[in-house]
């Protein structure tokens, strides 16, 4: 509950007690005791009014200001929310493109491991077909047997259409081994040859 300061009337209180000091110098005794008593009431009352009057505008500026304060700080308080949501907003774009670089790079990486993983098997395939094609040769180059010239030629054209016919077809395991067996009847002709 708030007070109203009303400001005393200038010099009322003055006059009065300069009134009753005057009146307490007339009467003798006890009333002039008690007019002289009254006279330093009212100027205690009035320091003490004059005093309250201060305080109160004083308490009333400083009210003031601190409502001032409370209006900035709340201001200042709903920009840091404001900046704050507005973070966390970018921190979750960025945690989102973030989850979502890391599951493309997973579902690229899984796709990279299972090409691998067939090329190794390839990889593994053709190696075993490639050693089954050289113990082949080999076990055909153990295996020579002295043959006309003629016919090795003949043979060698047999590969030939061979391999045509089988690259035709896109069969080229077999294609690979009608080239074999052409190069090892070329090797055979060619360490026969007769040295000039």
């Amino acid at each position: 509950m708030s007070a109203t300061v009303v400001p005393l009337p200038p010099n009322s209180s003055s006059e009065t007690t300069a009134f009753l000091r005057r009146m307490a110098s007339m009467v003798s005794g006890r009333n002039g005791e008690m007019l002289l008593r009254a006279a330093a009431l009212i100027e205690s009352l009035k320091q003490r009014a004059m005093t309250a009057e201060r305080l109160y505008h004083q308490t009333q500026e400083e009210s003031t200001r601190n409502a001032e304060r409370q209006q900035a700080a709340e201001h200042a308080s709903d920009a840091m929310v404001s900046q704050i949501e507005a973070l966390r907003a970018q921190l979750a774009e960025v945690t989102a493109a973030a989850a979502a670089e890391r599951a493309a790079f997973d579902a690229e990486r899984d796709k990279l491991l299972g090409l691998m993983q067939d090329a190794e098997g390839h990889i593994g395939k053709l190696t075993t077909e490639l050693d089954g094609l050289r113990a082949s040769v080999d076990s055909f180059n153990e295996t020579l047997v002295a043959v006309p010239i003629e016919v090795l030629r003949l043979a060698r054209t047999q590969f030939d259409y061979l391999s045509n016919g089988f690259e035709r077809k896109g069969d080229v395991i077999s294609q690979a081994m009608s080239e074999i067996g052409g190069f090892a009847i070329d090797q055979a002709m060619t360490a026969k040859k007769p040295a000039c």
